[in-house]
């Protein structure tokens, strides 16, 4: 019961609740979608990496728009070789960056000695990932036809930088994706030029594998098939960057000289981020995959606190010295990154590393309850980045919840099949996810039963889906709209699922305990009256949305994830009267509760100008939400 109650924890963060940060408090009006974090204002390819990809399966409206619009940042200001971005960069065509808010990008790593660092190549490749992941799970033709040819030009400028005679692909300084802790290769004049980057192989082998999928769906068969043996030999590749004992290495000069080989008198650390993430994105086989994670394993520095940190022990060949904010433990080298902890849960998962994962999950629960969902975590990932602030919220901490969620079933998206892959820890035999799983407009309940391998698998209590004892391949051509998707495992007998979450709360009334649960939150009479006032229109709204049968649009629920904070603050208050919230430091527990306040603002903020427009992202052709907006006015 307890992992289970872990997993439920999880899920709890994404969406309002009394207790613990969620996601909707990671929202910026300015784009209408999700922002790194309030203190950095822009949203980074590296940070959201791990989350995102995690979370895919889960994100339902209005996450998904948000998500989306966050990421357009970055592909609405892709390098085209003319361009001008920050630091005046011109960027080569299909190169994305480092981070982007509305008319700013940078295209290089931002921080360090930026005068010689290369453009954002494994940043690229990651943008694919999440872009070709998000279009596979939602199948939007529409979508797929915008941005299938920007993809398409990521990818051939990171195919730019492939070595035909090794295939291995070469970067410079900070072209990996946890920049800049990579400094290519020192030439003997000090100088520091491109080396064979074991990450940009990685993260791009993944990229192609998404790609060629989205190529089948777009019903492209040569394209599909040209980056699928683009993959193929990109991991012929890969061997030369692994050692003996099955792991990768960092990075290989030119000259041979190898990073990364752990034990080493010279660049002898063990790289952590490449290896997970070829286990958790499958770049690897089975074999390889449990070599990898054994020697991870071994190497009790890499996870001093239970969370994965960058590298142990500290890195020797950076351009800078290891002081400071590159003292080993802080940031790039040997910090902890939540992002990271999602793909190396997902690799515990995949490995049976359950404990580990729980570890993991544990010691960030410890940051979260207590409102400081920060992130890097310095002190090799035991104390928060940002102090100075009485509390903390990066998006990139949601990694670790969501890659337990991800983590359950793997769920490996292809053009026409969505694999599951059970993991579910030893001790629980009846396990069931009362919230859908995305795919297309299909929405899949899963529930499993009994211990052991696949035996049978159920689609609305009836016989369905492939499986091979170890996986289930569910067909979307053979899928109902609904589909309770029950897993009979080893013994296990079906039983009857209960699908979809209680309803928290009324959406279509509020009340005065509402306003006064914000007055008291907020401290400030004005500021819980300027609150109050927007949650009773936008009830107004979804009520009339109700009454139009378009509560089931973008603008419905946007609507309905205001309208959860009213039992959220409900829930607060009645947290603390019970005693059951955290002693906080006074300054903390007031911007803790502020934080419900502002939230509320901000999503109702963003909703006005995003229908006050008529209506964009997400507006599902209905032409009368506008009015319907309008009319909420009282």
């Amino acid at each position: 019961m307890e992992f289970l109650d872990l997993l439920n924890t999880c899920y709890r963060m994404v969406w309002p609740n009394g207790e613990l940060q969620n996601l909707s408090m990671l929202y910026s009006p300015a784009w209408n979608g999700f922002v790194e974090g309030p203190t950095w204002g822009a949203w980074w390819i590296q940070n959201s990496y791990g989350p995102t990809y995690c979370g895919l399966p889960f994100f339902t409206e209005p996450y998904r728009t948000f998500l989306q619009n966050a990421q357009d940042l970055w592909f609405d200001q892709m390098g085209n070789g003319k361009r001008k971005g920050a630091h005046d960069w011109v960027a080569p065509d299909g190169c994305l960056c480092d981070a982007a808010a509305p008319g700013w990008v940078v295209y290089k790593q931002g921080d360090g000695n930026i005068a010689i660092h290369d453009w954002g190549v494994e940043f690229t490749a990651a943008g694919i990932v999440m872009q070709a992941e998000l279009l596979l799970m939602s199948r939007d033709e529409t979508a797929i036809r915008r941005y299938l040819p920007m993809l398409e030009r990521c990818a051939e400028f990171v195919a730019s930088r492939r070595d035909p005679e090794n295939e291995l692909f070469l970067a410079g300084p900070a072209g990996n994706l946890l920049a800049p802790s990579y400094a290519g290769h020192r030439r003997a004049d000090g100088t520091y030029g491109m080396g064979y980057l074991t990450g940009l192989s990685v993260t791009y082998i993944a990229a192609l594998d998404r790609l060629a999928e989205l190529e089948k769906l777009a019903g492209r068969p040569v394209e599909a098939g040209r980056y699928a043996e683009r993959s193929r030999r990109a991991r012929l590749g890969l061997a030369r960057v692994t050692t003996e004992e099955g792991y990768l290495i960092k990075s290989l000069d030119p000259d041979g000289v190898r990073h990364g080989v752990y034990g080493e008198p010279k660049h002898g650390y063990f790289e952590a981020v490449c290896n997970h993430d070829a286990v958790a994105l499958r770049v690897v086989a089975d074999e390889q995959a449990r070599r990898i994670y054994a020697k991870m394993a071994r190497i009790a520095g890499l996870r001093p606190h239970g969370v994965v940190i960058t590298n142990y022990p500290s890195l020797d060949d950076m351009y800078t010295e290891p002081t400071g904010l590159w003292q080993f433990g802080t940031w790039v080298n040997g910090g902890h990154w939540t992002t990271c902890e999602a793909r190396m849960i997902l690799a515990d998962f995949r490995m049976g590393g359950y404990a580990a994962a729980r570890r993991a999950m544990e010691h960030i629960l410890k940051f979260a309850r207590m409102f400081r969902t920060d992130n890097p975590l310095v002190e090799f990932g035991n104390a928060v980045y940002q102090p100075q602030h009485p509390i903390n919220c990066c998006y990139d901490t949601w990694g670790a919840p969501l890659g337990m969620l991800r983590g359950l079933f793997e769920y490996l998206y292809k053009a026409d099949t969505l694999t599951l892959v059970p993991h579910i820890p030893p001790g629980i035999s009846c396990l069931e996810q009362r919230f859908p799983v995305l795919w297309g407009s299909k929405r899949i309940y899963l529930d499993i039963s009994g211990e052991g391998p696949v035996r049978s698998v159920l689609i609305n209590g009836k016989p369905g889906g492939d499986h091979d004892g170890e996986t289930v391949a569910l067909r979307y051509d053979a899928l109902p709209a609904s589909a309770q998707v029950s897993i009979l495992l080893g013994s296990g007998r079906p039983r009857r699922a209960v699908r979809g979450l209680a309803p928290p709360h009324d959406l279509r009334r509020t009340d005065a305990d509402i306003a006064a649960a914000l007055r008291e939150l907020a401290g400030d009479e004005a500021l819980a009256g300027k609150a109050a006032a927007a949650i009773d229109r936008v009830a107004r709204f979804y009520d009339a949305l109700r009454h139009a049968g378009l509560h089931e649009t973008y603008a419905g629920s946007h609507a309905a994830l205001i309208l959860r904070y009213r039992e959220a603050v409900l829930e607060r208050l009645a947290l603390r009267k019970a005693g059951r919230l955290p002693e906080l430091p006074e300054a903390s527990r007031r911007a803790a509760d502020m934080s419900y306040v502002e939230a509320v603002q901000r999503l109702a903020d963003g909703l006005d100008a995003w229908a006050s427009r008529g209506g964009g992202s997400g507006a599902s052709g209905q032409p009368d939400v506008y009015s319907l907006w309008q009319r909420s006015t009282k």
